[in-house]
């Protein structure tokens, strides 16, 4: 197996958390999006939607997707358990997950490439180019505040977002918290739990993944 990554980039970086919260080493191949390197010939072939991460599995699939890649490696090895045990905790953990990754990340991302111009005329990731829209800035931002809102009130549940353990959500949120300094928004101030899961979270080895 190996792992297409980039280091800067917030997805990649929740599957390296994963894999070092498992304990695992996959070869890392490294595509340098500064240099749209995710958009030549030779990685479209890998993956047509252009993104990072992509797992090459022993038998030469690729997997897209993070929740995808941590799935698969969950399944392979299955201790310890992120994604839960029981139906009803994997179910909270994969909706807590994609809460994350849709309203947390999303919403970053939607500032980030129409604020930042190292972004101009790649608003989207993917193999097609689109303008900024600078009215999406402030509905990001918008969207930031309410999303880290609703993780503070989760959190009132149990240390952890999903359950009483770590778990691929928690990943998603570290990941998020972090990405969005990335544009100037600090996700703990004012959010006491928030803070005190950062704290918890950003503790652990895997974070420097």
């Amino acid at each position: 197996m190996r792992l297409f990554d980039f280091e800067r980039a917030p997805n990649p970086r929740r599957v390296r958390i994963f894999l070092a919260e498992k304990g695992l080493e996959i070869p890392l191949v490294h595509v340098n999006l500064y240099q749209l390197e995710q958009l030549t010939p030779e990685f479209r072939a890998i993956n047509p939607g252009c993104t990072v991460p992509v797992l090459e599995t022993d038998d030469g699939t690729y997997l897209t997707e993070a929740v995808a890649i941590c799935h698969y490696l969950e399944n392979a090895h299955p201790e310890p358990a992120l994604f839960g045990a029981g139906a009803l905790e994997q179910a909270q953990i994969l909706m807590w997950a994609n809460i994350c990754e849709i309203e947390g990340l999303g919403a970053v991302q939607d500032v980030l490439r129409n604020w930042s111009p190292g972004f101009r005329g790649r608003a989207l990731p993917g193999p097609v180019d689109h303008d900024q829209i600078p009215a999406l800035v402030e509905r990001g931002r918008q969207r930031c505040g309410m999303f880290f809102d609703r993780i503070e009130g989760q959190l009132a549940h149990h240390d952890w977002l999903a359950s009483r353990h770590y778990s691929f959500a928690d990943i998603n949120l570290l990941a998020t918290v972090d990405f969005a300094r990335w544009v100037e928004i600090d996700a703990t101030a004012g959010r006491q739990r928030l803070r005190d899961w950062y704290r918890r979270a950003s503790a652990r080895p895997s974070a420097s993944a």
